[in-house]
């Protein structure tokens, strides 16, 4: 068998708590260096430390993305997980253990690499002899892959940032397994790494992250939230930058940020906020969400601008926070009780995570209303290549706002919930421009905001409101479309999906079928997609959830019939999508219905 390059995936298991972050981070690192194509992913516990975690890199130049379908080499630390780690694993798959655990390893099908990392670790440093080990499994697998040190030690530079004992302690360790691999190990797997051009404008991001620069480029005037993962990176975010990025010239912050004493409160803050003419944020997950519910109404009805980031976990509740999934989609659609319709910003990478992050303000103030942001663990807590973000070009879009007198005399009839306009999108003052601002009982008041429970008025102005958020249909991120010339089979996705969709598609059309594809990016939806499905014969909708909750919401929205035309291929497991398992749904999904 010849070389295998760039084109493999290593899993890592190792117990949370041991360092082993800091060592998976530098080996993704010193990948993403060599000009490869590298992706991670953590699947970690969300109880104590100790508990078991595992790191999955994948390497392919065709740009798929982790997990992949299966481990080519694995690495084993954990004991506790040891048996099933190694019993999982097809033959002549290598396998690098640490031989200080003193546990057997039954397998003469494998390519073994046993090391005694512990020891190895004690003699360069006894006090951090567990966490050093890690470095060990590192420099292994750099001599093995045939990854220069130079751009190993730019990796762990970049990891310690400038802490020269850890740099110093890291690059040893390092260093001595490769000397362990030189010298004791023979060489007898087929994996290399190839080093392609490497483009130094490009930099591995989380989803949190890019999000935070993104509403700091936004204007965001303040951030209240409540810990919950996984979200709270993205509030530890704003909060780390915001003295770089956003101090007035005499060296005090422009965003105020806030850890409330609940959700609740976080919510109530970012519509006081909205209120006042200032651009307010939270950031949550799910069950935020749900306990946010009747102030995400209150804020639809009086047309307040407010801005919420879901970060989606697995629910509901407590359910397997550090898991991911597409199951808040419906729920931020229609969040609160009675007739609500809300707007939806969904991101597929993290460049658009920058850039949605500081539209969602623009749009939160152009409709008068609350916006979601959409992501998951899975874009929001790993690490994606940008290759650099758009700033924006435009100003702030601070909606229909009247700052004057004259402002309001120009306007015949003014009241705060009169549409002069026909957008269904009205006028509103704010506290401190010497105008009287209005503040409303939510949906039992008049065009002037005067108390009213009168049906015809109620009516009227809900009628209002769905024709308001109707109009942002073609105004917000319209879908990516990649068509083929036959139209025979359209899959619909959105999220974090688009980063194994090439994957799927390649797999399906490996089977013969050419795939066009369709990904939303907002709610409502754009008419483009209505029109994307009547011209193709049959159409998937595909995502990460239990029930097809963006097949429910087509079903609702496109033409009657058209309908038929749409079947569902939805599932999750938590864990990030496998193309295959999705490719091999899709199929199954085809033959059963003989479409």
């Amino acid at each position: 068998m010849g070389k295998i390059i760039n084109d493999f995936t290593i899993n890592i298991a190792t117990a949370n708590g041991t360092g082993s972050q800091s060592a998976n981070l530098i080996l993704l690192n010193a990948l993403f260096r060599m000009g490869t194509h590298a992706s991670g992913k953590n699947l970690f516990p969300s109880n104590i430390a100790g508990l078991p975690t595992w790191y999955i890199i994948r390497v392919s130049d065709y740009g798929y993305q982790a997990p992949g379908g299966k481990t080519n080499i694995q690495i084993a630390m954990n004991p506790d997980t040891w048996v099933e780690d190694i019993e999982n694993l097809e033959p002549n798959t290598v396998l690098i253990y640490n031989t200080d655990t003193r546990l057997p390893v039954d397998r003469e099908d494998l390519i073994l690499y046993p090391v005694p990392m512990g020891t190895m670790g004690r003699k360069i440093n006894p006090k951090l002899a567990k966490l050093v080990a890690n470095m060990i499994y590192v420099g292994i697998v750099a001599e093995m892959l045939e990854i220069p040190q130079d751009i190993l030690e730019e990796a762990i530079a970049k990891q310690f940032g400038g802490k020269e004992k850890a740099i110093q302690i890291n690059s040893q360790a390092s260093i001595s397994g490769r000397e362990f691999f030189t010298n004791e190990l023979n060489k007898a797997d087929n994996y290399y790494v190839e080093k392609r051009e490497f483009d130094k404008n490009q930099f591995l991001i989380d989803g949190n992250e890019a999000v935070a620069l993104g509403c700091i480029y936004g204007g965001i005037n303040m951030l209240s939230w409540y810990p919950i993962t996984p979200s709270s990176s993205l509030a530890e975010s704003i909060d780390a930058y915001v003295p770089k990025l956003r101090l007035d010239k005499d060296g005090k912050s422009t965003c105020a940020i806030i850890q409330a004493e609940d959700e609740l409160a976080a919510v109530g803050m970012v519509l006081g906020a909205g209120w006042a003419g200032a651009r307010g944020m939270t950031c949550t997950s799910g069950p935020g969400i749900s306990l946010m519910s009747e102030l995400i109404g209150l804020a639809y009805y009086t047309e307040i601008p407010s801005v919420i980031w879901d970060v989606t976990r697995v629910g509901p509740s407590t359910g397997l926070p550090t898991r991911t999934q597409q199951g808040d989609i419906s729920m931020l659609y229609e969040a609160s009780h009675g007739d609500t319709q809300h707007i939806v910003l969904i991101p597929g990478n993290v460049d658009e995570c920058f850039e949605f992050g500081w539209k969602a303000f623009d749009y939160a103030e152009k409709y008068q209303t609350m916006v979601f942001g959409f992501t998951d663990l899975d874009l929001g807590m790993n690490l994606w290549v940008s290759k650099g973000f758009d700033y924006p070009d435009e100003p702030l879009n601070r909606g229909k706002v009247l700052k004057t007198k004259e402002d309001i005399e120009k306007i015949e009839n003014y009241g705060r919930y009169r549409d002069v306009d026909g957008d269904g999108i009205t006028y509103r003052t704010l506290p401190g421009s010497g105008l009287e601002p209005i503040v409303s009982r939510g949906t039992g008041r008049d065009e002037d905001g005067v108390y009213s429970e009168k049906s015809d008025i109620y009516r009227s102005n809900m009628e209002r409101l769905r024709r308001k958020i109707e109009g942002s249909r073609t105004d917000l991120p319209q879908p990516v479309l990649r068509e083929e010339k036959e139209k025979e089979l359209g899959i619909i996705y959105y999220g974090s999906m688009e980063n194994t969709i090439q994957e799927i598609d390649d797999i399906l059309e490996a089977t013969g079928m050419k795939v066009s594809q369709c990904r939303v990016r907002a709610l409502p939806l754009s008419p483009e997609i209505n029109d994307f499905i009547r011209r193709h014969k049959k159409i998937i909708v595909l995502e990460i959830n239990r029930d097809g909750q963006m097949y429910g919401i087509l079903r609702k929205e496109i033409e009657t019939e058209l309908v038929p035309k749409l079947h569902s291929v939805a599932f999750s497991d938590g864990l990030p999508p496998k193309a295959i398992e999705y490719a091999e749904a899709i199929l199954a999904k085809l033959e059963a219905f003989e479409i």
